[in-house]
């Protein structure tokens, strides 16, 4: 069995008193994610996710690893891959896509995101951060 590791983050930000949270679509697969890749030699987890979001969207985040959720899932016959998502918090708002790989970035209110994300763990993933960031940001 080969492993794979990728880390990234739920990336929010307050538009008014609506939280919005940021969703990209990749340009392979088509599915509908939050930002994240794998990790580099050398770095840690947290990094790899600031390192990400940066490369794919072009935000820089604070990224709150007080909340930290793993996804496991076989993405090949006898390749599994671990996610690690933290919850993040934008610094800014434009978003400038890496078309290589994202072919859109959005911001969209929650339920609005959880409706466009590809795959039921995200949605629980995106429901648990948001409780978390609306909690810590009081």
């Amino acid at each position: 069995m080969k492993y794979e590791k990728s880390c990234g983050a739920v990336v929010f930000r307050r538009v008014g008193a609506i939280w919005h949270v940021l969703l990209i679509r990749h340009a392979r697969s088509r599915h509908v994610s939050f930002p994240k890749g794998h990790i580099e030699l050398g770095e840690s987890e947290k990094q790899t996710a600031e390192r990400e979001i940066l490369e794919e969207t072009g935000l820089h985040v604070c990224v709150d690893t007080r909340f930290r959720a793993q996804n496991r899932y076989m993405i090949r016959p006898n390749v599994q891959k671990l996610v690690v998502f933290f919850a993040a918090i934008a610094t800014e708002s434009a978003l400038t896509p890496q078309l290589e790989e994202i072919s859109e970035a959005m911001w969209l209110p929650i339920d609005e995101a959880a409706k466009r994300l590809s795959y039921e763990r995200d949605r629980k993933i995106l429901y648990a951060a948001h409780e978390h960031i609306v909690r810590t940001a009081e």
